[in-house]
């Protein structure tokens, strides 16, 4: 027998994880509008108020959801743009294929981590994490500019193209108008065609 909500336990191992983990189980099956700190709290077996402590309202939740996808899609994308022994090339399609991976894999929260990034009340924290999301690439531009292996320019500028371009891959996909297979395995000539162009050499 279940305990009734008034004798749920009130606290739990890692309380945090366990609401975060079951939040992203919901966004994935009903999407945002169905998060609710109280179904939270069932879900992981404490009591109403539990939550509380660790997210003061459903808009902490969220932006606890949306810095939990940036730490991870950064962890991703630093392993890739360190890997030893690559070409500007083949790190860049590593870079492409860790976050194409990310994005296949949760695009729910990927939408979540957009609309967060761009809210005015989002938090210095959740922008660091965006800032050094789109810094692993920009790093990665300006070191291929000072060895003469791309154009000059503005970095940030250059970043934005390559982000762009592999953000509409996702957005495709999201869509269903691309398979991810598809997209995954055509990736490589991908980033070619993105770094050499469409003109005829």
């Amino acid at each position: 027998m279940s305990p009734s909500p008034t004798n749920r336990p009130y606290h739990h191992g890692d309380l945090r994880a366990a609401l975060l983990k079951s939040a992203e189980r919901t966004l994935r099956e009903k999407g945002v509008g169905a998060l609710s700190l109280r179904e939270l709290a069932r879900d992981v077996g404490v009591s109403h108020a539990a939550p509380g402590r660790h997210f003061k309202d459903k808009q902490a939740l969220v932006d606890a959801l949306a810095l939990d996808g940036y730490e991870r899609l950064n962890r991703a994308l630093g392993t890739a743009a360190g890997a030893p022994g690559l070409t500007f090339e083949g790190r860049m399609a590593a870079l492409a294929r860790a976050y194409l991976g990310f994005a296949v894999d949760n695009p729910e929260l990927l939408e979540l981590m957009f609309a967060r990034k761009h809210d005015p009340d989002s938090s210095d924290r959740l922008a660091a994490a965006v800032d050094q999301s789109l810094g692993s690439f920009t790093r990665m531009i300006a070191e291929a500019q000072e060895q003469g292996e791309i154009v000059a320019g503005d970095p940030e500028r250059i970043t934005m193209v390559a982000a762009a371009s592999l953000h509409g891959l996702a957005a495709l996909i999201a869509a269903c108008a691309l398979d991810a297979e598809e997209a995954m395995s055509g990736l490589d000539e991908h980033v070619h065609l993105l770094l050499h162009g469409l003109k005829p050499r």
